[in-house]
């Protein structure tokens, strides 16, 4: 005979609703990232990937335009300038060597000229595309 387990005692209301807050951030992200796609293609990239996991972190969108291979960094805030506020320093550094990780793994990426870009998204505005971060 099958011994029963009493029900599992219900998680408390906050963690539910930081789960539900995750989910819709998730949701929104993956959104967003597909708005930056339809952007770069109109602007005549091709997308290879989108969230690229490597050891040195998560690429959003791997795209090529020519000899370019664009590391592309999605943000989208309630503002353009909190979004273009968003990358730090460290994070361009990750960012470049997940670029440099995922191009050595493919021989078709070799000898393409990698650049960290970054589009950014606010409610009621057109996303905004800016090539090759600088590194202050």
């Amino acid at each position: 005979m099958k011994r029963l387990r009493p029900p599992p005692a219900p998680r408390p209301v906050k963690r539910l609703w930081r789960v539900a807050l995750g989910q819709r951030a998730r949701r929104e992200g993956r959104g967003a990232e597909w708005v930056a796609a339809l952007w770069l293609m109109a602007k005549g990239y091709r997308i290879l990937g989108f969230r690229l996991k490597s050891r040195a972190g998560e690429i959003d969108i791997l795209a090529r335009r020519g000899r370019v291979l664009a590391v592309v960094e999605v943000k989208r805030r309630a503002t353009l300038e909190g979004a273009l506020a968003a990358v730090t320093g460290a994070q361009r550094e990750r960012l470049l060597a997940a670029g440099r990780a995922v191009a050595r793994g493919r021989r078709s990426l070799a000898g393409l000229d990698l650049r960290l870009d970054m589009v950014a998204l606010a409610p009621g505005r057109f996303p905004r595309h800016l090539r090759g971060l600088s590194w202050d």
